[in-house]
């Protein structure tokens, strides 16, 4: 006889636990909302990730609970740019940044979430979200999920789940239709080629390696490699040791570094083209609403910006029962005018990237108009929020 599962009532489910998801869930418990969220993972663990975060976000981690320093965070406040043959552009951080992995942070966010009173699931799927209204069934709860755990109806559902899920197809989501041409890769790793307080963008053929202190003595390495040199290259392996080489910089790392994983993290078919922030009534959030290139890399710091401007505007939507068309019509308006420029000026620099010529070009340009550089990394950072 098969179980039913316990039917669950909340007013916020969050899909998704990381940054965006966590920091949402934090806020919004504190408001005195009752709110589940879902991660299909268990904490701590690793995640494809640059692990740098522009100081915009610093006032606002530490109002979470968290100060990153006591966990062994590293100032970052240079900024390297080097072409694949070794060209190479430096520039100081406007606003400067820390290095710490998502395995630390995610597990510390994780645990004050629990204290606030979340209820947090891990290890649970998601297996679909059905929206009452859609199907033309009035009722106090606006949408149904379906989890491998319970059935959950809840009010309102926030989409943080990261660069791209299973959701997204069902869904019908525009990119996930598209074949998105990038694999991210990341390792661990200790080395004493770099300073502490860079953090550095190496360009190799079709592809790009952000490289960066984090805790422990030990430097994050996650790069983004078109998909055509895994057909030319068979192997991840094969393009690090055809690919890098060719940069003095990879090259160094690549034979003298001490990488700590065995095996590294990699996610497929990563994309930053444009995302509807809403979908099916379903409220995006952090990367599942829209990637920013890793020029500097500042995705953390963007995917907590938009969990503030969220979680805002729910509990004033609780709080004063406004219509949820005027909620999603906020959100919309708040979103767009944070982070539409960002997007556009990260997705036009990226162009450069991953070209032996473009990236020089590139380069050659900034060092003769140092003004434009510093312009474009400005374009890509915000202000503390």
């Amino acid at each position: 006889m098969t179980k039913i599962k316990e039917l669950i009532s909340t007013q916020i489910t969050i899909v998704g636990g990381g940054l965006a998801g966590l920091a949402c869930s934090i806020r919004l418990a504190r408001a005195g909302l009752k709110v589940i969220l879902i991660e299909k993972n268990t904490y701590p663990f690793h995640k494809v990730c640059g692990e740098y975060i522009s100081n915009e976000a610093l006032n606002y981690i530490q109002s979470l609970g968290i100060n990153p320093f006591d966990f062994g965070a590293v100032s970052l406040e240079k900024f390297w740019l080097s072409s694949p043959s070794g060209n190479k552009l430096e520039l100081d951080l406007p606003l400067g940044g820390f290095g710490i992995s998502r395995y630390t942070l995610d597990y510390e966010l994780s645990k004050i979430a629990k204290k606030e009173g979340v209820q947090l699931w891990e290890g649970v799927f998601v297996k679909d979200i059905v929206n009452n209204d859609k199907l033309n069934k009035k009722k106090d709860y606006k949408f149904v999920i379906e989890t491998s755990k319970n059935t959950i109806q809840s009010q309102i559902v926030i989409g943080s789940y990261g660069k791209r899920s299973n959701l997204d197809n069902k869904l019908k989501r525009d990119f996930s239709t598209k074949n998105s041409p990038y694999i991210g890769v990341k390792y661990h790793l200790r080395t004493n080629l770099m300073p502490n307080n860079v953090i550095a963008l190496h360009n190799f053929w079709r592809g790009y390696c952000g490289i960066s202190r984090i805790e422990d003595d030990k430097f994050c390495l996650c790069y983004l490699s078109h998909k055509n040199n895994i057909i030319d290259f068979k192997k991840i392996e094969n393009i690090e040791k055809q690919l890098f080489t060719e940069n003095p910089f990879l090259n160094q790392i690549i034979k003298k570094a001490d990488f700590l994983y065995e095996k590294p993290e990699i996610i497929n078919q990563i994309s930053f083209l444009p995302k509807k922030l809403i979908e099916n009534d379903i409220l995006m959030c952090g990367d599942s609403a829209g990637m920013i290139t890793p020029l500097c890399g500042n995705g953390m710091a963007m995917a907590l910006h938009s969990s503030k401007i969220l979680s805002d505007l729910l509990i004033n939507y609780f709080n004063t029962k406004i219509d949820f068309t005027i909620l999603k019509n906020e959100y919309q308006k708040y979103w767009s005018t944070e982070f539409r420029l960002r997007l556009k000026a990260g997705r036009t620099v990226q162009h450069f990237f991953g070209g032996r010529k473009s990236s020089e070009f590139l380069i050659n340009t900034f060092k003769h108009i140092p003004s434009l550089a510093r312009k474009i990394v400005s374009l890509t950072h915000g202000k503390s929020f």
